[in-house]
């Protein structure tokens, strides 16, 4: 979509007059811009789904749900609008959050220990927040049907390794991600043994990429859920690791201030891989910088089960 279209899209939905457009970035699932509009608020942002399945209206109700229950910022929605006559592509319209997000702000890095870990203890009661929102099922947000976690993940992970096993076939899927989920699957009694008791709404891609920091450490927003659901709550953990999470400790912060389960490090290995491989079959794109990392830990976490 170009500029011009987003710029009439905008004008049309808000209203006002649109000053600019700037390309922010994107993702496996689409492209942000930023739109400058006479008026307030001054800027939003919006968002061109490059593919289908209503995601822009799904994560619409994510982010106004998610609003409710977590005291940082989430993003406010202003309208959605389908692939038509007036766009291209599926649209979420939705409020501009000031800053970078926390992986390409390296100033953070540079900061010390305290400083950091200051900044994983705000992500994490905000994430303990969310997590507090609970439902008597597990599943969709809409419509949480599932009277067990066992009952929905099984069922999704064996679908997605039955994809895995065809795309591999096929020569789509490389060995080395193939080979181990060959051997997580085999894994899978052991790893998911203990019991999930409480159905906990997730953001679901909680990683430093979808945290907003104005100056270092001065959070100003949480964006873009995917997979937010009611769901296990260690379902959330596994992003905390990704990209530069680690050098703040968000994982192990979690894990300080929240009792986790005793197979949690292998479960989120395993929920990290077959994440990453969902992603790969929905967007088409596969980033070996992310994979790579996801594949050696379920290595890790499989040669301690034993």
């Amino acid at each position: 979509m170009n500029h011009n279209q987003i710029r009439v899209i905008v004008e049309n939905q808000m209203g006002r007059k649109v000053e600019a457009v700037k390309r922010l970035g994107g993702g496996s699932y689409g492209n942000a811009y930023r739109v400058r509009i006479n008026g307030e608020p001054a800027d939003v942002v919006l968002k061109v789904y490059n593919v289908g399945g209503n995601m822009h209206r799904r994560e619409a109700i994510h982010l106004k749900i998610l609003a409710k229950h977590c005291p940082i910022k989430i993003p406010q929605v202003y309208f959605t609008l389908d692939k038509g006559d007036m766009c291209s592509s599926d649209c979420l319209c939705m409020e501009f959050a000031e800053g970078k997000n926390a992986l390409v702000d390296f100033r953070l890095l540079l900061k010390s220990t305290k400083e950091k870990c200051k900044f994983a203890d705000r992500i994490i009661d905000a994430m303990l927040h969310i997590h507090s929102c609970t439902s008597q099922y597990f599943g969709d947000i809409e419509n949480p049907v599932y009277h067990s976690w066992q009952d929905y993940y099984s069922s999704f992970s064996e679908r997605i390794f039955d994809i895995a096993v065809r795309m591999h076939d096929e020569g789509k899927l490389p060995k080395y991600v193939y080979d181990v989920m060959v051997a997580a699957r085999d894994a899978y009694p052991r790893i998911f043994v203990e019991p999930v008791s409480k159905a906990c709404l997730i953001h679901g891609d909680l990683n430093v990429m979808n945290i907003m920091v104005k100056k270092p450490f001065e959070i100003t927003a949480i964006i873009d859920p995917l997979g937010c659901m009611y769901a296990d709550r260690e379902y959330d953990l596994f992003q905390l690791n990704n990209m530069t999470g680690k050098c703040f400790k968000l994982y192990e912060t979690y894990k300080s201030k929240y009792p986790v389960s005793d197979f949690c490090d292998a479960k989120c290995a395993f929920y990290a891989l077959w994440n990453e491989v969902y992603c790969y079959i929905t967007s088409g794109r596969m980033t070996g910088i992310i994979m790579r990392p996801i594949v050696k830990d379920m290595k890790r976490q499989l040669k301690r089960l034993g």
